[in-house]
Parts: structure tokens; C-alpha cells; sequence
């Protein structure tokens, strides 16, 4: 590439609606622009950087079995119906209507698409196992579209599905599929961790997502460091514990709490520590019920936790009005006590004494609440967000950290949540009728270029890992207009070509102050500077751009040493 003929429009300040690296940087370094809310165009270097990971994405796959095909990126809305989805999935699904009024959706995911496909041509047990692929555009029409490529609404996305005869043939896809992410991110030059989740949309048993770490990470991880347990704060475990909340609080008296609302305002009037106060929170579920869920005051809810344990699509916090009509008292009053709505209890209330609730009364606390004599009929479970410093749940020694995460790609062990809605079955070898069993396993192919950013850049620009870089060597010239210069940059350009480096050629008529900025910006793995002093010597300055000095190469070396360093780069992507 040369640097003239290649649409790069970098910038030198910051995009005023940025609020992460990846973004700021990959505008500036002019590799991607926004043409609407979440939707971007892809320039020169920011489509290849997206190819390089795609390729990756097709090697593990196709070596994985995984078989590649394509399928419409409109949906018709009659086999979302069969599944169940067109009207649980909610506002995120981009419905439109045809000429001839027929409803349709720009999928956001494709299982109903590829289940359709499937029961159309497998018969038989022996026409299984069989894992199908895409790399596909996707549309979800978020709420809050934010942080460029990281949550956009149109991205660029791997999808898979397999299809087998057992379940356990199932989880052995399901162990595969994980495997070959983890060489897939590695080969990306990403940490990624892979963590339990939750199967949310798309459903199924079980879940997994992959998360590069990163402090701009949207997602909150919890990771025990004796035993490795990893999970999604809002689905992690927590442990029970072990020994009481506190000793007998006396007899159950009502208190004056003038104007006091939230646990740290009554904590600090009272005099009380936050985990002697039981939280009342109120919540509308699908079907309009109203629940009461508990939690001690130093604990979170997981309406995760909450939605899956009700067995709901969706969770929501009742508003003002509902939780006066059945406390009979302003938010921030609520308590367990003779409440007549249906209580969740974390468990790590349960025989819980000398606590503090809400009275259901305007500007009164319990104090002295027990959970036996006050709170009876309440169902135990674990409600709570998991925290950094909790038990882990898995071991006995160890305890929970927590990081930010960036989630790149998750699997989910389906089983026969769409092939029995949706009847693709199969004959087996006694000639019965079963359900196909499924998994399904994406990859966000735009996410992770932008999550590679996050990852690796500093306050000068991106630091792209060679294996997925728009091109592996920024050849820089300071003085385009020097003939020698310029006669010795054409050279290594086509001879490095030659030997199968990709080449940026910086032939702008420029200071040199402005290609080493434009250099930093746009993170090519490495950098060779040719000036007038270092022609005269017969050496360029080779720099990798992710260390802090610049060596002196003779240039008559320039063209093996890189094509070795090219060779160890990728080499060591593949082992870690």
C-alpha cells in the first residue's frame, strides 16, 4: 500500500462523542466513521485489520470441521414465530414490513434460520453431526448504542450452529468450539478468560462467554485465583455464610427516620452497619406479577438470577406508584413484614436476627427484624450479585476478584430449545422420531478488532498485534523528495512485498514530524525509518512499535530480518 493512494484520514484530536480508546483511536487513526448512531463505515486499514481477524476466524473453524455458509441477512417473521421469539425478544429486533405486508426482521442472530435449513435436509442419525457457519452482518437496535464498535448496532458477526444426534455428542462440539476460541483469540494476540454466563436471548442449558480484559470492559467478571472459577457477576455463585448476621436485636420496634430513605442514610442515623439491614426491593415480572426480593443491605440484586429463577423473560424494578399502592408507603420504605406479595430472600438472610427493614410506613424503620418470627414464608435462593472479596463458591480457600471485561464471543449448549418448537427431528437407528440436539457458538468480528485496541494501545496511538494489523511494516521515509531516499524506499517496498511482508509506503510529501505521529497512531507492528544520515551510514532505523527504542539495521539485512521477525511474530500467536 502507499500511503498517498490509500484513504487514511487520520486526525489529531479526540472525537467529542468518544468515551473509549478503541473509539477515539480508531477515528483518528481513520480506520472506521460513523454515518449514523452505531452504524459506521469501514475504511482502508480499519476493513483489513476486520479481514485479518476473519481469517483467523475461518482457519480455527474449518479446522475445528465447522463448515462455512451463508445465510439471509432478512429474516421472515414466521420462524421466529414457530420458536417463540418474534415477540419475547424485544425492541432489540428490527421488525419491518414488505411490499406486500409481510413481516420481517434483519436478524440479529440466526438459529431459527439455520433450524429451518436443517430440518429441511437431515433425515437420518447418519446425516449428523454437522456444524454450520457464517460471517455475517448482524443488526440489534440497541438502546443506548456507545463506545464505537463495542456496542454498536450493525456489526459484523461469526455465528455457528451444530446440530447432533445425542446430547453428549453435543457437549463433546460444545468443548471443541471452546477450545478452538481460545486459538482463535490467541492467534488475535488477546487475553481472553472464558466465564459461565447466562443464556439470556438466545437460551438454552448452559452458557459461556469470552472476555478480553480491559478497564473499559461493560461487563463486570469475578475470578477465583485458587481454583480458576471465572463467571459473570450477574451469574456467578455466591457461598452462603456460615455464621449468623448478628446476635438476638431485642424486641421488633418501630423507629422515626425522618426523610432517611437509602441503607448508608439509615445506616448512619442508626448507627448500624449496612449487612444489619434487610433491602426490599419490588419488582414487575412478564405477566405483570409483583415480587418482593430481599437482600441484605450491603448486597446487590442479580436480576439475572431473579429472571432465570422465576423462569421469565424479563425483570423490571416496579415504578413509584405500585410500590406505594402495595407497601402503602413511599419508595425507600419498603420492608419484608407484612407484606402480601410473594418474597425472595437471598439466602444469606435466612436466620437472620437483629436486622432493620423498612416499617411500610412513611419515614419509620424496623429495627430488631427476625427473619423466622418476621419474614417467615419467604423462599430462599441466591439472589445477589457476587462481589469482589466474596468466597468462592467452588473452593474452600479461595476468594473472588473482579475484573472488567470486554465479551468477544460466547457458546451456548442449546439442546432442543429450537428443534422441538420447530420440529426438526431425525430418524435414528431404530427408526424413531427425535429432536435434533444443538449448540450454538458466535464471535463478535468487529467487536474483537475494536477489543484489540482496548487491549493494546498507549498515549500515542494503537499497538496492533502483528497477526490481525492492517499491514505488518510502516516503511517511513522522512524526505519523500530525496532521490536516494526515495530510490532506496521503492526498493525495500518491492522486495519486501516480494517476500510476502505487507507494506504501508509512506510517499507523502510531509515533515517528518507528522509521518512519526501518523506512524504512532496507526500501530503497525514495526516501523523502518529511513533517513538522509542513516542512507549515508547503509542502515535503517527498525522499531517495533510496541517498545520504546528504535536499533540500527544495515540494509542489506532489512529484508531477512524482517521476514524472520515476521515469521516468529506469527509463530508465537499460534503458542501464546
Amino acid at each position: 500500500m502507499r500511503y498517498r493512494n490509500t484513504l487514511i484520514p487520520t486526525l489529531r484530536e479526540d472525537p467529542s462523542d468518544a468515551e473509549v480508546a478503541s473509539h477515539k483511536l480508531l477515528v483518528r487513526a481513520g480506520m472506521i466513521r460513523q454515518v449514523a448512531r452505531g452504524i459506521y463505515d469501514f475504511l482502508p486499514l480499519g476493513l483489513r485489520a476486520v479481514r485479518k481477524v476473519e481469517g483467523i476466524v475461518r482457519e480455527e473453524m474449518n479446522r475445528a470441521g465447522a463448515q462455512e455458509i451463508l445465510l439471509p441477512a432478512v429474516c421472515p417473521a414466521e420462524l421466529w414465530q414457530e420458536s417463540g421469539r418474534w415477540d419475547r425478544y424485544g425492541k432489540e429486533l428490527l421488525r419491518f414490513r414488505d411490499r406486500y405486508d409481510r413481516e420481517f426482521c434483519f436478524g440479529p442472530t440466526h438459529e431459527e434460520v439455520v433450524t429451518d435449513l436443517v430440518r429441511r435436509e437431515v433425515r437420518s442419525y447418519r446425516d449428523l453431526p454437522l456444524n454450520l457457519y457464517q460471517i455475517q452482518v448482524k443488526f440489534r437496535d440497541e438502546m443506548r448504542p456507545r463506545f464505537g464498535l463495542m456496542r454498536g448496532r450493525e456489526f459484523l458477526m461469526k455465528d455457528a450452529y451444530s446440530f447432533h444426534a445425542t446430547v453428549e455428542d453435543c457437549e463433546r462440539e460444545y468443548e471443541l468450539m471452546a477450545e478452538t476460541y481460545r486459538k482463535i483469540f490467541r492467534r488475535c494476540g488477546l487475553a481472553a478468560w472464558q466465564v459461565e454466563s447466562d443464556t439470556g436471548a438466545i437460551g438454552g442449558l448452559r452458557a459461556h462467554e469470552f472476555h478480553v480484559l480491559a478497564e473499559s470492559g461493560e461487563d463486570t467478571i469475578v475470578h477465583c485465583p485458587s481454583c480458576g472459577y471465572s463467571a459473570n457477576v450477574e451469574l456467578a455463585e455466591t457461598r452462603p455464610p456460615t455464621t449468623e448476621s448478628a446476635p438476638p436485636g431485642g424486641p421488633k420496634e418501630k423507629v422515626a427516620t425522618p426523610g432517611r430513605r437509602t441503607v448508608e442514610e439509615v445506616s448512619a442515623f442508626l448507627g448500624l452497619p449496612a449487612d444489619r439491614f434487610v433491602k426490599t426491593l419490588l419488582y414487575r415480572t412478564e405477566g405483570e406479577e409483583v415480587v418482593a426480593v430481599l437482600v441484605r443491605g450491603d448486597h446487590e440484586v442479580s436480576e439475572t438470577k431473579l429472571k432465570n429463577h422465576l423462569g421469565v423473560a424479563w425483570v423490571a424494578l416496579a415504578d413509584d406508584a405500585t410500590v406505594e399502592r402495595i407497601t402503602g408507603a413511599p419508595v425507600g420504605f419498603a420492608g419484608p413484614s407484612g407484606l402480601r406479595v410473594r418474597l425472595l430472600a437471598d439466602r444469606a438472610l435466612r436466620g437472620a436476627r437483629g436486622m432493620v427493614s423498612g416499617a411500610n410506613e412513611a419515614d419509620a424503620h424496623w429495627v430488631g427484624l427476625d427473619q423466622e418470627r418476621d419474614f417467615p414464608g419467604a423462599e430462599f435462593g441466591d439472589f445477589r450479585r457476587a462481589e469482589a472479596g466474596d468466597p468462592c463458591p467452588r473452593c474452600p480457600e479461595g476468594r473472588l476478584e473482579a475484573h472488567r471485561g470486554i465479551e468477544v464471543g460466547n457458546i451456548f449448549f442449546l439442546g432442543t430449545k429450537y428443534s422441538e418448537p420447530m420440529r426438526a427431528t431425525f430418524l435414528d437407528a431404530e427408526g424413531r422420531s427425535r429432536p435434533v440436539v444443538m449448540g450454538t457458538y458466535g464471535i463478535g468480528i468487529t467487536r474483537t478488532v475494536a477489543a484489540a485496541v482496548e487491549q493494546h494501545h498507549d498515549e500515542k496511538g494503537i499497538v496492533w498485534p502483528p497477526t490481525i494489523a492492517p499491514a505488518h511494516l510502516h516503511l517511513l521515509p522522512t524526505h519523500w523528495s530525496s532521490p536516494p531516499l526515495r530510490e532506496t524506499s521503492e526498493r525495500l517496498y518491492r522486495e519486501l512485498g516480494g517476500a510476502g511482508v505487507e507494506v504501508l509506503l509512506d510517499d507523502r510529501e510531509e515533515r517528518p514530524g507528522v509521518k512519526f505521529a501518523d506512524a504512532d497512531l496507526l500501530g503497525l507492528p514495526l516501523r523502518l525509518v529511513l533517513g538522509p544520515k542513516s542512507l549515508e551510514r547503509g542502515v535503517a532505523e527498525w522499531k517495533e512499535r510496541a517498545e520504546a527504542q528504535p536499533v540500527e539495521v544495515p540494509l542489506g539485512e532489512v529484508v531477512p530480518r524482517v521476514v524472520e521477525w515476521l515469521r516468529g511474530s506469527l509463530e508465537r500467536s499460534k503458542h501464546g
